[in-house]
């Protein structure tokens, strides 16, 4: 099947056809570098590593480019509240970045770039800009003229009338139009600066992308990505000042993701409601916070809230479940009952569910709906007919052996499903009781005396104790090897 992306241009969905067969060039906006990660961050970062994963799944090459702007006002400004160079700040948290990403699971982008190290590039831009009069120079600032290009606002679907009415713009005397924009600012006194045909300064934000992006994806590349909220100012400066310069597209998608809301609310530090990706893993496994992020279509809001991150937690546990029973099962070699048509009616299933799960990431990367048929296999797994005790093995392992590829195919692309099962449950028990504050060592020794009542056929000491821990939300598995706990 084709791949179909919705295209914010033309608002509708349509049918992908790279620029070089079997090749994907994709740049999404990263981050600027003057603070650590949030929730916000960690939606746009899995929404693409999971549109990369999924083309790599089916077969294309694809170079993924996602830069840092390591160079702004606000890194600035950071830098000089610490009293260290911008540098320090920039470094820091590009490190931070890279930590949180890697325990999300993101896989680290093919290509890297950061500001400061393109910025020959971005003169060069710059200067074919003016060159060509679509930029004018004013004591040291260089200024994109947004009435030149005849096409600003394509992207947003706005008019210059309502964007001058509409849009924050900087009120700057030395401006042909309000609506123009930085390429190329004059550095003031102590603030970093580098040399140009204009005088000493340092790029605007909008300039490095488009410089980044023609290095190492070319003049028209496939895609370009980032939040919703970046469609305009800077999406739209981007297409402008690229392809006035080229007179070429300069990506041939665009994919934005939407926006994340806190308890309903729009997310925004005057409201206090930003939550750092780190803060929310010391309470969360990584996984959960994916899995929350997919289970909604990627250009639609997504609501965070404790009671959503708790559902998601209550879907995984039910997929590792599914797992620890699949790892549970017997090696058996593949007998009669792989043909026979009760298992093969289970594995016909599971080979339909991994085809639906495809189509569904085919039609604009829908993982919400995809994620229908990952659980479609877990109801499989646990069905009774299956995994009851009366099932017989050699059905079990050839119905389970087919769920497993299932399970692989599913989280190469959705990035989930890293954790060996048993180490799930053991790291959730240890999250889950810090979060409630509950004692581990006081519940296995709860659970030891229940133990001992039972044996003792002390029944009503053994149902007293288990009622103490389900009061706790502790939940008890019993099994011929033993007992076995989870937090509800």
């Amino acid at each position: 099947m084709p791949v179909n992306i919705f295209h914010t241009a033309t608002r509708k969905k349509e049918t992908f056809k790279p620029v070089n067969d079997g090749m994907v060039g994709i740049y999404v906006c990263g981050i600027t570098a003057y603070d650590i990660c949030h929730i916000g961050h960690a939606r746009a970062a899995v929404v693409f590593d999971v549109v990369v994963r999924h083309l790599r799944a089916r077969g294309y090459r694809v170079t993924y480019v996602k830069n840092f702007t390591d160079i702004d006002d606000k890194i600035i400004d950071r830098a000089k509240k610490e009293g260290v160079a911008f540098t320090d700040i920039s470094e820091r948290f590009i490190k931070f970045h890279n930590d949180d990403m890697a325990a999300l699971g993101v896989e680290t982008p093919t290509i890297t770039p950061k500001a400061t190290e393109h910025m020959d590039d971005m003169i060069a831009l710059i200067g074919v800009l003016v060159e060509k009069g679509f930029a004018y120079a004013v004591d040291g600032d260089v200024y994109f003229a947004v009435d030149k290009f005849h096409q600003y606002g394509r992207l947003s679907g706005r008019n210059l009338d309502e964007m001058l009415a509409g849009a924050r713009v900087d009120v700057n005397d030395k401006k042909k139009n309000p609506m123009d924009f930085a390429l190329w600012k004059a550095s003031k006194e102590g603030e970093p600066f580098w040399e140009s045909p204009w005088g000493k300064g340092r790029p605007g934000w909008h300039i490095e992308c488009s410089a980044m992006s023609r290095r190492y994806l070319g003049e028209t590349f496939d895609i370009h990505g980032g939040g919703e909220d970046l469609i305009f100012p800077h999406h739209e400066n981007e297409i402008a000042q690229s392809q006035a310069a080229t007179g070429k597209p300069l990506a041939n998608f665009w994919m934005h993701n939407g926006f994340v809301k806190i308890n309903s609310e729009k997310m925004s530090k005057s409201l206090g409601n930003i939550f750092p990706i780190r803060e929310i893993l010391k309470n969360y496994h990584p996984e959960v916070l994916r899995l929350f992020m997919l289970q909604s279509h990627y250009r639609s809001p997504v609501d965070y809230s404790t009671d959503s991150l708790n559902e998601s937690r209550a879907g995984l546990i039910r997929c590792y479940a599914a797992l620890q029973q699949i790892k549970e099962i017997p090696e058996v070699s593949a007998g009669n009952d792989e043909t026979s048509t009760g298992v093969k009616d289970y594995i016909d299933k599971i080979t339909e569910a991994v085809e639906n799960f495809d189509a569904a990431l085919d039609d604009d990367f829908n993982t919400a709906r995809g994620l229908g048929y990952v659980f479609e296999v877990v109801r499989l797994v646990n069905n009774s007919a299956i995994a009851g005790k009366n099932a017989a093995t050699e059905s079990k392992a050839a119905v389970f052996r087919e769920a497993k590829k299932a399970f692989e195919h599913f989280g190469a692309i959705l990035g989930i499903f890293r954790d060996d099962p048993d180490q799930f449950f053991a790291n959730d028990k240890k999250m889950e009781c810090g979060k409630r504050g509950l004692n581990m060592a006081e519940i296995e020794d709860l659970i030891k005396g229940r133990q001992e009542a039972r044996i003792a056929r002390n029944w009503e000491k053994a149902d007293e104790i288990r009622n103490r821990l389900a009061a706790l939300h502790v939940l008890l598995k019993d099994s011929k090897e033993g007992t076995t706990w989870s937090i509800e």
